[in-house]
């Protein structure tokens, strides 16, 4: 099997500042080894209609879904959705196993220039 992801889609409060709480992810994604690597964006391309509202969408990869349970069980985790749950609106979360079906091209190679 290969990496396991979670995908959190949500819709934030009014007047929340979204900011703090996307500073306190970050805190808190690199304060646990398990999770491989979290990565979020705001919408700004669709039309409402289609987004339902929701704003932001929250990534988070894990090597083996082993490690996403050590995630979702880590006390600070647990600290941390106490306070996130407070400033939704509304949120879709989705945990699954991951199928690649197109990898990113390698990196090219370093050119390095003649002296």
């Amino acid at each position: 099997m290969g990496e396991f992801k979670h995908l959190v889609i949500v819709k934030f409060k009014q007047d929340v500042v979204v900011e703090e709480i996307l500073t306190g992810l970050e805190k808190l994604v690199a304060e646990i080894d398990a999770v491989k690597s979290y990565e979020w964006g705001q919408d700004m391309e669709s039309q409402e209609m289609l987004t339902q509202g929701f704003t932001h969408a929250i990534l988070m990869t894990f090597d083996k879904k082993e490690d996403y349970s050590v995630f979702l069980n880590h006390p600070k985790h647990a600290e941390f959705s106490a306070t996130f749950s407070t400033v939704i609106e509304k949120i879709v979360l989705l945990d699954f196993p991951a199928t690649l079906v197109k990898p990113a091209p390698p990196p090219a190679p370093e050119v390095k220039a003649e002296v």
